[in-house]
């Protein structure tokens, strides 16, 4: 099991003992880049914001998300047209096609930077619904030279149709809580439906599942990036699921460690077989919290 970073910028790898003790970054958001701004930055300031987190990590996996805007992150340089429900509209990838020189833009960024780096540099799209979207994405990745290209899956299409993607791409990353938002139709912002969100419900760890199970048979990497993988006790029902990778904020690292060393693969298979048969996520949290005293 791989134990990787959540990070910002370069910056969240100057404090702590996290990077020091992680395999590698599983989660770079670079639409923090982005953020606040009139205008986008340019490709020289790109440049040097991927090669710094690129450098701190030499020999190391760093796996960039390219812009993930719209919905509770607009940017307003993208100048995209107000939608009545912008969480279901043009947001992470979907922005490519009314803006694909951004897009363009950020991926030749980061080849360029990758090729001044001794780390693994690693790219995926998020909001991918549709393996025509996996495989467009992909070509316009492996066009400027990035070898390894994912997907992230955050809605239940591609949790389903998991096999389809890993057919395009060559790993994918599961967003949990944009998933769990979509499988529920609950808005993750909204305090009244937090209970409909718990990373520990049943149907979402049957996507979990089900990606898991697409990345073994394809021989693919298969990660969870989103708020279940700093949990540590459901860090041990995703291992069970067959997860590959969990990332997570570096104050979340020992903990999910610890948990995870004093476990055998078997329990955590049965940890995860219980969790999945649980009529709701309290009484899969209850059992499995119960199994590890």
């Amino acid at each position: 099991m791989a134990l990787l970073l959540n990070i910002g910028s370069a910056r969240d790898l100057r404090a702590g003992a996290g990077p020091a003790e992680a395999e590698g970054v599983g989660l770079f958001r670079t639409e923090f880049l982005f953020l606040g701004r009139r205008d986008a930055p340019s490709f020289e300031e790109q440049v040097a914001a991927y090669t710094a987190v690129l450098a701190a990590m030499p020999g190391r996996r760093v796996v960039l998300r390219t812009l993930d805007a719209g919905s509770d992150k607009p940017l307003p340089f993208l100048r995209l047209p107000a939608e009545a429900n912008p969480a279901l509209g043009v947001r992470g990838v979907r922005t490519g096609r009314l803006r694909p020189d951004v897009l363009d833009t950020q991926l030749d960024a980061i080849a360029a930077a990758a090729g001044e780096s001794g780390a693994e540099a690693w790219v995926m799209a998020p909001m991918v619904g549709t393996a025509r979207e996996a495989a467009a994405f992909a070509r316009r990745a492996r066009d400027r030279g990035l070898r390894r290209v994912g997907v992230m899956v955050e809605v239940p299409a591609a949790a389903l149709h998991a096999r389809r993607l890993l057919a395009e791409v060559d790993f994918l990353s599961i967003g949990t809580n944009d998933l769990g938002q979509y499988a529920f139709a609950a808005d993750r912002q909204h305090g009244e439906l937090a209970d409909l969100l718990d990373p520990w419900q049943p149907a979402l760890l049957h996507l979990i599942a089900m990606c898991a199970r697409a990345g073994q048979e394809a021989g693919k990497p298969v990660g969870v990036c989103g708020e279940a993988a700093a949990d540590p006790l459901l860090a041990t029902v995703l291992a069970g699921l067959g997860i590959g990778g969990l990332s997570m904020a570096a104050a979340s690292l020992p903990g999910v460690r610890a948990e995870l060393a004093r476990r055998t693969l078997a329990e955590c298979q049965e940890n995860a077989r219980l969790a999945l048969a649980a009529e709701g996520p309290g009484e899969a949290r209850a059992i499995v919290a119960a199994r590890a005293r």
